[in-house]
């Protein structure tokens, strides 16, 4: 890519997914402000960037070391280019949605890093002797010990463990929640292989590849609140879209693309008042579409040069004129 010298790409290991697809979604070339919620390495935003001069792009990030990659990256076209450390669930607040302006289109391209995966002292990964910290805010210490996967199961009751694991699509969500318990009761929690090891016990056998990334997901979803910050972040920034303005939201398992299909949905609605109401005494009119009823997938090609976006969905809205 244009801007990017030798070897930084690979320093974030930062492969932007389905890059023709958004573009043609968002339409660019058109111009104005642009919002990349979740400006990994840059790759997305730089595209978007030369797509047109027109164009002007804020991106969020809650992880310093991506911040500073973007930065990097976009450094030829800076001037066009306002980076701000934060989680896109801070759009929601009037005030930083005010800082935004009105938006022509945004990105949010979910989920982890390959850098943040790839990167053992970021203890994202089931690596054997990963520690157990799944933190997207890199700087949380110390003093934010119980925001990490290691505090988490180590604090939470056996029920709220059960409803982690359970929301994370564990089958044996019961048997696990109660085997963490027990266990750290002997020795707490501190590294992945405590936790495989407790998996492999309620599952009573060793557990397959599949099923530690199902697990090890869950936990990292529990520990940042991705779900609820989705929530929270999609509805922020479909307020800041001015009339005709697309959000573009890149997911990579079904428990993020389920609550982007639902909100949708219901932003699609003419009426969501509650059954039984005489009249309707809601807004009554759609706020706007989804720009197709199924996700868009990546290609063929793309899977085989980059397999971690097999799994990614690609869904759209459009505001309302």
């Amino acid at each position: 890519m244009a801007g990017v010298v030798a070897g930084e790409e690979a320093a974030f290991g930062h492969t932007p997914v389905m890059v023709d697809e958004v573009l043609r979604m968002l339409r660019p070339r058109s111009g104005g402000v642009f919002l990349d919620a979740t400006i990994g390495g840059g790759g997305h935003a730089l595209r978007l960037l030369q797509a047109s001069r027109a164009v002007r792009l804020i991106g969020l990030d809650l992880d310093p070391e991506a911040i500073e990659a973007a930065e990097r990256r976009l450094r030829p076209v800076g001037d066009r280019v306002e980076l701000i450390r934060a989680n896109f669930r801070k759009v929601s607040d009037p005030g930083f949605a005010r800082r935004l302006g009105v938006l022509a289109g945004a990105l949010m391209d979910l989920g982890v890093s390959s850098h943040q995966i790839d990167t053992t002292a970021r203890g994202f990964s089931f690596r054997e002797g990963t520690p157990l910290l799944m933190r997207m805010d890199s700087t949380a210490g110390a003093r934010h010990a119980r925001r990490s996967a290691a505090g988490l199961l180590n604090s939470m009751t056996e029920r709220e463990l059960g409803r982690v694991f359970r929301e994370g699509e564990e089958r044996r969500w019961r048997a696990l929640s109660r085997e963490v318990v027990r266990r750290r009761k002997i020795r707490p929690f501190s590294t992945s292989d405590d936790l495989v090891a407790a998996l492999t016990a309620a599952l009573g056998r060793h557990a397959r590849p599949k099923e530690k990334a199902r697990l090890f997901q869950a936990v990292r979803i529990a520990v940042n609140d991705e779900l609820g910050a989705l929530t929270e972040g999609l509805a922020g920034i479909r307020r800041c879209l001015g009339a005709g303005g697309r959000l573009a939201v890149l997911s990579y398992h079904s428990l993020e693309d389920r609550v982007v299909k639902r909100v949708f949905r219901g932003w699609a609605k003419e009426c969501v008042c509650p059954p039984g109401l005489p009249e309707c005494r809601c807004r009554g009119r759609p706020l706007g579409r989804a720009v197709a009823r199924r996700p868009l997938r990546p290609s063929e090609d793309e899977v085989v040069r980059n397999p971690r976006a097999r799994s990614a969905r690609l869904r759209v809205w459009e505001n309302a004129a």
